[in-house]
């Protein structure tokens, strides 16, 4: 799904498309080959110098050549980066740093980690390794992709986050430390963005709360106290501190198979286009969403970066947020764009990126944040996404026959009986661009299921039978929640 930047959002469509698609400019093989080494080279610099000067530590502070930890002390960019590496077709490191990471991740620290960034870089990196660790050419535990040590360690690093959600709403606080639990100073306001599933009870509880917040026209702003559902900053819009909110709406609707959740998004999609949008619009509209691309576009060709906020009446960015942090969003944009079109137009974007990222960002010891995209001056980070997502997704962009977009021509059989078929396509990237296959937690789920079913019955009887009661909470439409996709089931 398409996540954008800036605060006015729905008002790109005042600039003007600057391309269009010209016979003639499709990308030849061998200048995708070129491309491929060109993102490949990249990766690398940034891969080796965070291992050269920041491992450890989270991340790589560029310009300093040395590290720093931001999000909790997790060697972060190690995760973030770690399925980039697959992708990219290098088993043998993917093979290291998991082994390695089996041994040195450790949640037992007296640390306060944001409970949104955690759950979207670390757990959905160690579940992305753990689902790929098979086509790496790791050994598996029987009943794989069930169960084995990564997955272990991302169940150990999303139990550390539910205390977060111990709140009168279900909506979790902000951050949360490791090993004490929620500071009882922490502030109770949260940005909307962060209310995003962890475990499936916690996040159910947590988005409903959500849902019943919204406002008499179906909007949600994009900060609220979870301890009173009152909204903070009221503003609406699909842009920063929400974004991902609606992402996962309708991508929880997919991996869950979950007709309550795109239901929700639907009945959000409705209130966007009535109350906030001018002309373009998200999901599965090709034509706005090219047209809103093209206009993205014309920043970037604009400054050789996109700046955190951009003033459509002035023409120019926003003081104070001239900054360009190298995030992925329109690169994932142009990936999805193509693959729905084959529009070759799509991959000019990555073009210019990959020569943009490279000349202006490229330092010693890796590439480093725009502070300025008016006159290019550097700050001294490089954020773990930038190899987690930026360098993915141009990586996909040009290279049509990377196992990611399988349309089901290849296959492996997993699972607690070995009867279960993973890895046939249709992947799902979570908001840090880590790959989920549904059919995994589908055949997984199926067998917890059957073993709980019998769990109960046994149960059952040995007590004496007991009223049920009636549990129903306020739910979008009438039907509540059911399957909607059966494929990979």
């Amino acid at each position: 799904m398409l996540t954008f930047l800036f605060s006015a959002v729905f008002c790109a469509t005042y600039l003007s498309p600057i391309i269009s698609h010209v016979e003639g400019t499709d990308f030849t093989e061998q200048e995708m080959s070129h491309y491929r080494h060109r993102i490949k080279s990249m990766f690398y610099h940034a891969y080796n110098s965070y291992l050269e000067n920041a491992y450890p530590h989270d991340e790589l502070r560029p310009l300093a050549c040395d590290g720093q930890d931001t999000w909790g002390s997790f060697s972060l960019t190690l995760i973030d980066a770690l399925d980039t590496l697959l992708i990219l077709g290098n088993h043998t490191e993917f093979q290291r740093v998991a082994t390695l990471l089996q041994d040195m991740v450790d949640f037992d620290t007296d640390v306060n980690a944001s409970v949104f960034e955690t759950n979207i870089r670390v757990v959905g990196g160690l579940l992305s390794a753990h689902l790929l660790s098979k086509r790496a050419g790791m050994e598996v535990e029987e009943g794989w992709p069930c169960s084995g040590p990564l997955l272990r360690i991302a169940e150990d690093a999303a139990r550390k986050l539910l205390p977060a959600f111990q709140t009168p709403t279900g909506m979790p606080y902000g951050t949360v430390n490791l090993l004490r639990g929620v500071n009882p100073s922490e502030t109770p306001v949260t940005c909307t963005a962060g209310v995003d599933p962890v475990f499936e009870n916690v996040a159910r509880k947590a988005l409903r709360a959500l849902w019943r917040t919204r406002s008499d026209i179906g909007l949600v702003g994009n900060h609220i106290d979870v301890m009173t559902s009152k909204w903070v900053a009221q503003d609406a819009g699909i842009g920063a501190g929400v974004d991902s909110y609606f992402e996962y709406l309708v991508k929880g609707a997919i991996m869950l198979q979950d007709e309550e959740l795109l239901a929700m998004f639907h009945e959000f999609d409705k209130s966007i286009k009535n109350y906030t949008k001018f002309d373009d619009c998200l999901i599965g509209d090709i034509s706005s969403a090219t047209k809103t691309f093209y206009n993205y576009y014309s920043v970037w060709r604009q400054f050789g970066g996109l700046p955190e906020f951009y003033s459509i009446p002035r023409g120019y960015t926003v003081d104070k947020r001239e900054g360009y942090s190298l995030r992925p969003e329109l690169i994932e944009s142009a990936m999805y764009l193509y693959k729905a079109t084959g529009d070759p137009t799509f991959m000019q974007l990555g073009r210019d990126a990959v020569e943009s990222i490279d000349k202006i960002s490229r330092v010693n010891c890796g590439f480093a944040t725009v502070k300025d995209v008016r006159d290019h001056k550097l700050d001294n980070r490089m954020e773990s996404f930038f190899l987690a997502e930026t360098i993915k997704y141009l990586y996909l962009l040009f290279d049509p026959e990377n196992f990611l977009h399988n349309s089901g021509t290849e296959f492996v059989l997993g699972g607690l009986q070995g009867d279960c078929i993973f890895s046939t396509g249709g992947y799902v990237f979570n908001t840090e661009a880590h790959p989920l296959d549904p059919a995994v937690l589908h055949c997984c789920s199926r067998y917890q299921s059957k073993r709980r079913e019998l769990q109960d019955i046994l149960i059952s009887l040995s007590e004496p039978l007991r009223p049920a009661t009636d549990q129903s909470e306020e739910t979008p439409g009438a039907g509540g929640s059911r399957e909607i996709f059966s494929d990979n089931s």
